[in-house]
Formats: structure tokens, sequence, C-alpha cells
């Protein structure tokens, strides 16, 4: 997640291939792969696109059918080290964790683990992007396709010159705004299975220095492009923006003019400039199947207030703002955040996970319909917040941490048009606990660091210091 001016590094995958070492995954992932190989070697442009007219279907293994829906629920946006990258033994362990459960996933077109797919006009070279939706095919995934970055001569640069990767995250220029649709069009003929995307990436080179604010007019000009481009592909495919981070000043900041005097809270107070941008694309939009927001919890002056687990709230108040402005649109939370960008928190894994809990709760409190998590996939065998361990350890990668276990829980037990519930909390313990409740399933955050004895739902239990516990009701 990136501010401007304080954007988060995200770095572009590097000659990364070899979807086949998911083989392991079992039978039915076996058959899948084995038929998408059969496939490639009947694409139009030699299957891997490096150097053929882009105009080849890289063929999924059956046809979608029936209208796609925008209520994906919660899922995992894949990052420059994912399953499809590293140790054998290790992908075919997180490509396993994987496969247990359905969940929707997110892959951008260049960039964090996709190279450059258009490195000149009519050139291609979507082998990364290929092996990426392999994955997610071969997982049972949902593919969720964001449309960012844009090549480099789409930019200034010179076609055929090399990616420039430091400049990954400027926009392209107004009169490549139409070679980018094209280029969207293709990324959509060349997946017909995936029905989703995203337009662009928070913004990113959309910001008028000037008038120190957002370009919209910019991002919605493009975004129109790219719309009518992707539905003349497919009018069912569905089209979603504006992806704009939604940022917050600290109680007390009116951010020189800049902080909402009407969408604020014990929190903060949000970014008058993001809401103006919302409110135009809106106005202006050619049309769109689902509304797309990307936050963190924390302020713009990285302070959690007035702690980690309440200023989680903030989550459901700009969900609710952003349902309601959008006159009811599907909800989409590209990205979220719940630590500082610029300081550590001196966190442990147990206390990191307990306040995502209590943030995907909110998030599900102001009405996503879809949300995924950006798996901060490092290298190390340090690796926090991460889905699962490194894939390029030789011994213990690919195991499940603990995210993972809450993300598939998380999905499995709130889905979309969830109707939440109201359960008995104890007097006492009220004020340490998050609690979220459907008819079948409790979850229970203790926010405290020390082990307490909670009484919830009419069951009394023992709560290790920032426990996360799932209960099953109607038994």
């Amino acid at each position: 997640m990136g501010r401007h001016g304080d954007v988060r590094a995200k770095v572009p995958g590097a000659g990364r291939r070899g979807i086949t070492a998911l083989l392991g995954i079992g039978v039915v992932a076996l058959a899948l792969l084995l038929t998408m190989c059969d496939l490639r070697g009947g694409t139009g442009d030699g299957g891997r696109g490096s150097a053929g007219s882009g105009a080849g279907v890289h063929s999924p293994s059956s046809t979608p059918t029936g209208k796609p829906s925008a209520e994906l629920g919660f899922g995992l946006t894949h990052t420059e080290y994912s399953a499809d990258h590293g140790e054998g033994p290790a992908k075919r362990a997180a490509a396993g964790l994987l496969s247990e459960r359905s969940l929707p996933q997110d892959q951008a077109i260049m960039g964090w683990g996709a190279d450059n797919p258009e490195p000149s006009p009519g050139k291609y070279d979507f082998g990364e992007l290929d092996d990426r939706i392999d994955l997610i095919r071969a997982s049972g995934g949902t593919p969720v396709i964001t449309l960012c970055c844009a090549p480099d001569w789409m930019k200034g640069g010179a076609p055929g010159a090399g990616t420039d990767w430091s400049r990954l995250e400027v926009a392209p220029t107004p009169d490549h705004f139409d070679d980018f649709a094209a280029l969207a069009a293709t990324v959509a003929r060349r997946y017909p299975d995936v029905r989703h995307f995203i337009v662009w990436n928070e913004f990113k080179g959309f910001w008028n220095d000037g008038g120190q604010r957002w370009d919209y007019e910019g991002y919605t000009d493009l975004y129109n492009r790219v719309y009518r481009a992707l539905k003349k592909v497919d009018q069912d495919n569905l089209v979603g923006g504006p992806y704009l981070v939604m940022d917050s000043f600290a109680p007390g900041d009116d951010g020189n003019g800049d902080a909402s005097g009407t969408l604020k809270g014990p929190w903060g107070a949000a970014d008058r400039r993001a809401l103006d941008a919302v409110d135009y694309w809106l106005r202006h939009k050619a049309g769109a199947d689902f509304l797309v927001a990307d936050g963190s919890s924390t302020n713009r002056d990285d302070s959690l207030v007035p702690d980690e687990f309440a200023a989680t709230e903030k989550f459901a108040a700009v969900g609710r703002w952003l349902k309601q402005r959008s006159g009811g649109l599907p909800l989409w939370w590209a990205e979220w955040y719940v630590e500082p960008d610029g300081k550590p928190t001196g966190w442990d894994e147990r206390h990191r996970t307990a306040v995502q809990a209590a943030a995907m709760m909110e998030l599900a409190r102001g009405g996503a319909d879809a949300a995924f998590y950006w798996n901060p996939q490092e290298r190390g065998k340090s690796c926090p917040g991460c889905l699962w361990t490194s894939t390029e350890l030789s011994s213990g990668g690919g195991e499940q941490l603990p995210m993972m276990d809450l993300l598939r829980r998380f999905a499995a037990a709130f889905p979309p048009g969830t109707r939440f519930r109201t359960v008995s909390v104890a007097q006492d313990d009220r004020p340490n606990v998050r609690v979220l409740a459907d008819d079948k399933a409790v979850l229970v955050v203790n926010v405290l660091g020390r082990p307490i004895r909670a009484t919830v739902d009419g069951r009394s239990f023992d709560l290790p210091g920032y426990g996360v516990r799932w209960l099953a009701r109607g038994r």
C-alpha cells in the first residue's frame, strides 16, 4: 500500500518460470496442469507470448459458465515471491495450501511477479503472467487481474529498450491511454476464464502537484477507455476501480484543511482529497461492476489511534461511506494494512494475527464483498505476516503460517452476504475482546497481551494473550 510521497516498495519479478513444479499437489491439480501443458502448444503465439502477435489464447481447462459475481469474499494477492518460485518441495507445499480451499487470487500484469507484458508495441511477453494464472487455476482459485502497470514505451521510454523497473509506478501518458486499453483487451482475450479486472493500482502516477490533489480526471479517462475495451471483449467481464488509498489524519490534525469534517471517528479523519477523487470517479465513470479501495488503519503520521485494535474501526467507517456514496456497488478492498509503514511495531506473530483478525472483522462489518490480503512474501526464514514460509527455503519452505489459517477460516465462515448476529459477551469481557458472529460461527479475539478467561455466547473459555478463538454455533 502506498501513500503519495511515501510509497510502499513492491519489487517486480525477475525471469521466473516453472509452473510445472506444482505437479505434486494432488491428482486433480496434476490433471489440470497436464491439460494446461497440452493446451500451451496450441496457442497462437507459441504458448509463451515472448515474440508473437499476442493474439493467442492461454487456454483454460474449461470455459466458465453463467454470469460471474462481484461478491468473491476474502482472498489474496500474489507478490514477487509466490508459490511458483523457489525450491520444488516448498513450491508444492505452498500450492497445496492454496488448493485446500478455493480463494480469489489477484495478480498484476506487470511487476509483483510478472514481467513487462508488451516491451514493444504489438510484441508480447506473457510468460510469467501465464505462470501465475496457471498457479491460480491449478489451486482452484478465482483469478483476478489488476491492470497495472504500463510498459515503458507508454510513458516516454523507447520501445524495446528494456524495462526501467524504477519507473514501474509511472502512469502512461494520455496519448497512450488507448494503447494501455488495447493491452488490457489483449490480456482479457488471452485468459478467457478471467472475468474480474481491477483498473490500475493506487492512482500511481496520477498526482496533480500543482493542485496538491489527485489527478482524478486523468485516471477516470484511462479507466473509461479500459472499461469499454474490456466490455467489448466480453460483456460479462466485470470491471472496477478506482483502487485509491483511503488515507486519514490523526485526531487533532486537520491536514492543512484536507481532513474530512464528516467521515471521521476516534481513529481520525479521512483525507478529503481521496473522497473527492472517489466522488469524481463515481460521477464520470463509463460504468463499474464494483468499487475498489485500499487503506491502512494507521494515519498519515503512522499513528494507530486509539490503539492498534480500535484503529481498525476505520475500515468499517470507510466501507459504509463507500457503499452509501456508490449507491450500493459491491465493495472490494484490494489491500489493507494494520502496521505503520515507517517504524517497527515489535509485534510477534500472535499479536499481528490478532490485529489482522480485528481488521477483517471491521472490513466485513463495513460491507466488503471482496478483500485481498497482500501477501508480504520474502526470501528469508523470517517473514512477518506472510501466508506461508518462503518457498526459497530448502527445508521448511511453503509451510502454513498463522495468517493463512485465519484467512482461509474467515473466508469459509463469513462469505459475502453473511448476516451477522449479536452474541452475548460478559460485561467485564467487553473491553477485552472483539467478536464477530453469524448463525454458525463466532470469532473471538483477545486484545490484551495477557491471558484472560472470557464468556462469549454463553460459553466460558481461556484465551492466551492476543489469542484468536473460533466457536461453533447451532450444534
